[in-house]
């Protein structure tokens, strides 16, 4: 109901923010993108969308007066409870306290949560008193996880460079410490203090080396395992392996990368091998893997450094071990019985992959190849186990793993249709949205495209080697600004974008192909109803067109002169501008009685026109009928009726009937009073039969127009058309 007094409204008469946000309804704050709720200031639940719903996991009930949040329970981000009455909608209200992206868990009545990030304001009134609060939040549970995955894996890599237990340090271009690692430290003996921001060449022995070393980084140059000695705190000297690489920024150098390995206790082996038998020299020392010799029952007869290292064991301590002593219990059945089995002669070696315990609790991981040393007759001697230590290699290999998995995952979560085909076009990935979008799981043997049957846009078969896909195969290239439509099993017809790209291996060879399909059905129909509209549009004109014709042919006709012509041709004209502005905001679709009563009478009534119904929507056509039929009675009123004196007023009102039920017409009535004294017109005018023709011929309504002494009234009763049914 509205109720027009004066106009302009003063700011005393508009409605608060929340009594707008509470008298919008459900389907307005559904219209809203996001969760949204309201809660008066006693911090009951006054309205919700249907998004707040979906995410609470349930719908709150209005009649048990919850308060402050629709969800079944709230925690914080550490898990620990927060009640309704403890959250910031409960600040907001009670102290007007906004809340800017905040972040709490939601539980739902499944048992389900999610982290929502909140954003509070208190609604005042015109006052500055709190009528209410609005809160707007969103699930951030992914966000929340890929935070922690990001934190997890800078962690990972911050942990890797600090506890790597290979020397690590970063020097800038020129040439200071920036950065090292505990190994590096270790390794020389220095503080962190002590050696991070000196000059690198103060810890080398030899300046001609490091200056090498330098100019060769300088000039983008790697090192790999370059031989350096570097005096220790102690003033030791440690013979290291340096590999290194630079790195540039914009062409200039910025800094290097360096991997510090001591081959100190491997230098000085190196110097005893020179004064020791060829065997030992060649057979261990000089090897970078783990080398030992065992009898046939495991235990170490000879070991070189490598294994000692590898093993973090001194030399004393392996040879009063076997080898099952160091190998993790879950790996020491499959070594052995494959050892036992090298020692009867069964086979002549044999190689395994296992994990070796350190004394600190860390883990290695060995490719172990053995082999054995048999006499003349064939009897075992020894066993020789060469030990390679592949822990890095392994975790690269679980991380590429790892990562290849996530990658899955990642297409497997994306929205869009996704799949993946070998070199030869046979499908070997595909993803939930690709069986969803065609209706059918792919079968093994299914080659280029998820789909059951292809057409062209224009409706013509597609076969399926000769779609997007199969061309980006057949010519090795992405495949861009196609379109096709995929028929499901069922029927449906779907229209879609491909976006087939090749995939090549590190060599530049062709290896399978990716594509995306992409749903474009809401822009299908979108340009549909855009050409329905435009349709609608240039019959609207037309209509109008005639409309004006006609309305400037019986205003001149009934019009004495020109001067009485054009301010009744103006007004009748501007009415139906009105009511075009009206329909044009809302797409000529529907248009509500009240806002069209109001645009019409507000501008000339002065406050004296009193509106009074129920909210109604109108199609175009009874729209632009009533908007003349309300333009002549206002206009009358006006020249000769109330509203031409200072006291006199009108009255508008509607009601749905006959049924309330049904609500099919409309029925209004216009009274005016207080003007001047009123006789029944001598002839009918014009505006007389516009109006009962754009009632009973134009709406098949009813229409009645008297003229009483008191003043004129008029009822008008007309059908309601559904606005999804005007044509």
């Amino acid at each position: 109901m509205s109720n027009v007094e004066e106009f302009p409204l003063s700011a005393r008469q508009r409605p608060t923010e929340f009594e707008a946000l509470a008298a919008a309804g459900r389907a307005a704050l559904d219209a809203i993108p996001g969760a949204v709720y309201l809660c008066d200031a006693d911090g009951l639940l006054v309205a919700y969308n249907a998004e707040a719903v979906e995410l609470w996991g349930r719908t709150p009930d209005i009649v048990r007066k919850e308060r402050f949040c629709g969800s079944h329970r709230l925690h914080l981000l550490d898990g620990s409870p927060l009640a309704h009455a403890d959250c910031p909608m409960a600040t907001a209200v009670r102290m007007g306290t906004p809340t800017r992206n905040a972040e709490v868990i939601m539980a739902r009545p499944d048992g389900s949560r999610f982290a929502a990030l909140l954003n509070i304001r208190a609604l005042r009134d015109q006052a500055g008193r709190i009528q209410g609060a609005i809160n707007c939040f969103q699930d951030i549970t992914g966000r929340k996880q890929v935070e922690e995955e990001v934190r997890r894996e800078t962690q990972d890599l911050e942990d890797f460079f600090d506890n790597g237990a290979v020397g690590l340090h970063i020097v800038s271009g020129e040439g200071i410490i920036l950065r090292a690692n505990k190994a590096e430290l270790d390794l020389l003996g220095y503080r962190r203090e002590e050696y991070i921001g000196r000059h690198v060449a103060e810890f080398h022995v030899d300046a001609p080396v490091i200056g090498d070393i330098l100019h060769r980084l300088s000039c983008g140059e790697p090192l790999d395992r370059y031989p350096a000695r570097l005096r220790a705190r102690d003033g030791s000297v440690k013979h290291t392996l340096i590999t290194s690489n630079s790195r540039f920024v914009d062409g200039k150098f910025v800094n290097t990368r360096c991997f510090t390995i001591d081959v100190t206790e491997l230098h000085a082996a190196e110097e005893a091998r020179r004064a020791s038998e060829a065997r030992l020299a060649a057979t261990y020392e000089a090897a970078s893997v783990g080398i030992s010799e065992t009898d046939e029952n495991g235990r170490f007869l000879r070991v070189n450094d490598s294994l000692c290292r590898i093993s973090a064991r001194s030399r004393d301590e392996l040879l009063r071990m076997t080898f099952f002593d160091y190998t993790h219990p879950d790996d020491q059945t499959e070594d052995a019985e494959f050892y036992a089995r090298q020692v009867r002669g069964d086979i002549d070696n044999y190689t395994i992959r296992k994990r070796a315990l350190r004394p600190d609790g860390s883990v290695r991981h060995l490719d172990i190849f053995s082999s054995s040393v048999r006499d003349s007759a064939g009897r075992f001697l020894y066993g020789v186990r060469v030990a390679q230590d592949v822990t890095t290699t392994k975790q690269l290999e679980d991380r590429l793993r790892d990562g290849e998995q996530r990658m899955r995952d990642l297409l497997e979560a994306l929205p869009a249709a996704i799949y993946t085909t070998d070199a030869e076009g046979r499908i070997n990935f595909y993803n939930r949205a690709a069986v969803e979008m065609a209706g059918r799981t792919p079968q093994p043997g299914d080659e280029w495209c998820v789909t059951w049957k292809l057409y062209w846009p224009d409706g013509t078969p597609l076969p399926h080697n000769e779609c997007p896909m199969a061309v980006a195969l057949r010519e090795n290239r992405e495949v861009r600004g196609a379109e096709a439509v995929a028929e499901r099993p069922d029927g449906r017809r779907v229209p879609f974008i491909p976006y087939p790209t090749p995939l090549r291996d590190a060599a530049g060879n062709l290896v399978g192909a990716i594509n995306m399909l992409v749903d474009i059905s809401e822009r299908k129909r979108a340009e549909n109803a855009q050409k329905i509209l435009i349709d609608e549009l240039n019959h609207r004109v037309k209509n109008t067109l005639a409309t004006v014709q006609s309305l400037a042919s019986q205003t001149a006709r009934h019009a004495a002169d020109l001067q009485e012509f054009l301010p009744t041709f103006t007004g009748r004209l501007l009415a139906l501008a009105r009511a075009h502005d009206l329909l044009t905001r809302r797409n000529w679709q529907e248009a509500p009685l009240e806002r069209l009563v109001y645009d019409i009478v507000a501008p000339v009534s002065g406050g004296r026109v009193t509106t009074q119904g129920p909210h109604v929507d109108l199609d175009a056509r009874t729209a632009l009928s009533i908007t003349m039929v309300l333009n002549e009675l206002l206009t009358n009123a006006a020249k000769y009726g109330a509203l031409s004196v200072p006291d006199g007023a009108v009255s508008l009102t509607w009601r749905l009937g006959p049924n309330e039920l049904s609500h099919n017409t409309v029925e209004c009535e216009w009274r005016e009073r207080g003007g001047p004294l009123v006789s029944p017109p001598k002839r009918r005018g014009f505006g007389t039969r516009l109006m009962e023709r754009c009632v009973e011929h134009d709406l098949a309504g009813e229409f009645d127009l008297v003229f009483e002494p008191e003043g004129t009234r008029c009822r008008m009763v007309f059908p309601i058309v559904p606005a999804s049914s005007n044509g």
